[in-house]
């Protein structure tokens, strides 16, 4: 009975302070608002400061998921070696710099040894990474060392194609430029082949029907 009251009273504060946080979140939104020289009072931005405090909540969500613990969920033994693509995972983060948008896609392989992960972990784990404040390389390596490091297989190799809004928006304004970052770790890396076998499966066309 007193655990449950403890563990009662300590949801009770964790809820009250999240309240609390929010209500700062809103107040400094407003402010930002009035130094843009609008006029938050106006029926337009009435909620605008809790929404946007609430959008930025659920795109930086990655900073409270652990991959590792996602990746353990459905790890399962096989006996296939041979290398798992899950292509074309479709993203959305932020610059680290200017808090815009990065709009991109994701390209994930991974050779077993032993061990097999559910498929759909590892668009969990590219969300993982992109619900942060980012940049592409890092987010790229982040990826790429998750898996290696709790799935142990043979090799790991990442490769990412995105448009950064802090580069079309504003700055040199160039329209739909790409940048492509890659993290290779081990077969993928040493060994030419494999490596080569990745890259035909990620630039081949998707089959018109999916």
């Amino acid at each position: 009975m007193v655990i449950f009251q403890k563990s009662y009273i300590k949801g009770k504060n964790m809820e009250k302070n999240r309240e609390i946080d929010n209500r700062e979140f809103e107040q400094t939104i407003t402010k930002m608002l009035e130094l843009l020289g609008e006029d938050p009072s106006r029926e337009g931005l009435l909620k605008t400061p809790s929404r946007v405090a609430k959008a930025l909540q659920f795109l930086t969500e990655g900073y409270h998921q652990d991959p590792k613990e996602i990746l353990n969920q459905a790890l399962f033994t096989s006996s296939n070696d041979e290398m798992v693509v899950v292509r074309d995972i479709e993203f959305y983060s932020m610059c680290e710099h200017h808090m815009l948008p990065i709009i991109g896609r994701a390209h994930v392989a991974y050779i077993p040894d032993g061990k097999v992960v559910g498929l759909s972990k590892i668009p969990r784990i590219v969300n993982v990474f992109a619900r942060r404040l980012q940049i592409q390389e890092q987010m790229t390596e982040q990826i790429a060392d998750a898996i290696l490091n709790t799935i142990n297989p043979q090799g790991v190799a990442v490769v990412i194609h995105a448009r950064h809004m802090c580069m079309e928006m504003r700055g040199v304004q160039k329209i739909n430029s790409t940048t492509v970052s890659s993290a290779l770790r081990g077969l993928f890396k040493s060994d030419q082949r494999t490596r080569s076998e990745f890259y035909n499966i990620i630039n081949t066309p998707a089959p018109s029907n999916f």
